[in-house]
């Protein structure tokens, strides 16, 4: 598919609950179409929005409002040093999504709200107080980092990476300097203490221990959550893992092999990528029109 001309976005930038600005970027019709839907990207941990730019320009084609984000401290949402600065994945999901959900109420009022969560955007989709407003989910390799559950192959070089080495260079700094190790963005201390942390229940994490409630419940939403096979993050434990957290929500897994799409490799982080906008993009899409998945779609139900 040949995407039309780039829009516009518009930036925006967003109080949370706690006054924190919040910032991104809207991509809106200039008519309002109270069946037009809005779709929240949710980015992976300390990833960029403009990541997902291409997708938005392609969901924006395809007749979709949408709103990419930056979560505090990363990104557009960045104000100065990380150092010291407070923040953490359950506030990213309770305060910075939740001021997304917000946002989308009053900006596209009365239009169906969708969402897409990339690894820990889709634990990001569940936090929010307002969930009981989204209409669908698609997740693209959505956990919340339980060493157990990596890829048995590189289970140990991951555990040594993101579990031990992170944990100790932002010990030394205060914060995680990842854009100069080019281990993607700079990254909060207590993003980092919750993935580190080797717990399997997120109410265990670190941040997750300070919330009353976990308000995955609220979520009644029609959720697909793809996996690929080759990512080292989304295995079928992981993802099954995080999903059993929306027990609300009418929940669909699809697990893809690269083989299935003509590839010999995916991961974790290609899927947004504007290669497959005509191969993997369309499933997501088909997801957020229709709330199922099209004949014929490549990979198999888990």
């Amino acid at each position: 598919m040949n995407l039309p001309t780039r829009p516009a976005p518009e930036a925006f930038r967003e109080p949370a609950a706690d006054g924190y600005p919040v910032s991104g970027f809207t991509w809106r019709h200039i008519r309002t179409d109270l069946t037009r839907p809005v779709v929240i990207i949710n980015a992976a941990t300390s990833v960029r929005c403009r990541h997902y730019s291409r997708f938005a320009d392609y969901l924006f084609a395809n007749g979709f409002d949408v709103i990419t984000y930056d979560y505090r401290g990363i990104g557009e949402s960045r104000q100065g040093s990380l150092r010291g600065f407070k923040a953490s994945w359950s506030d990213w999901g309770v305060l910075d999504f939740e001021a997304m959900l917000q946002r989308a109420k009053r900006e596209f009022a009365g239009q169906p709200i969708d969402v897409v969560g990339h690894s820990f955007g889709g634990c990001a989709a569940g936090l929010g107080a307002s969930g009981a407003v989204i209409r669908r989910i698609v997740t693209v390799g959505a956990q919340f980092a339980y060493w157990r559950d990596y890829a048995a192959n590189g289970r140990w070089r991951m555990v040594g990476k993101w579990h031990v080495l992170m944990p100790l260079v932002t010990a030394l700094c205060g914060y995680f300097p990842g854009k100069r190790l080019g281990w993607l963005e700079d990254t909060p201390a207590g993003v980092v203490r919750d993935w580190g942390m080797p717990t399997p229940r997120y109410e265990t994490r670190p941040s997750g221990r300070t919330l009353g409630e976990l308000p995955f419940s609220r979520v009644n939403a029609q959720l697909l959550a793809i996996s690929i096979t080759d990512d080292p993050f989304g295995t079928v434990a992981a993802i099954e893992r995080l999903l059993s957290y929306f027990d609300s929500s009418e929940r669909t897994h699809l697990r893809i092999a690269p083989q299935d799409i003509g590839e010999t490799a995916v991961g974790h982080f290609a899927f947004f990528r504007s290669d497959y906008q005509d191969r993997l993009w369309p499933i997501a899409l088909k997801w957020l029109q229709h709330g199922a998945l099209a004949q014929g779609t490549p990979g198999q139900r888990v």
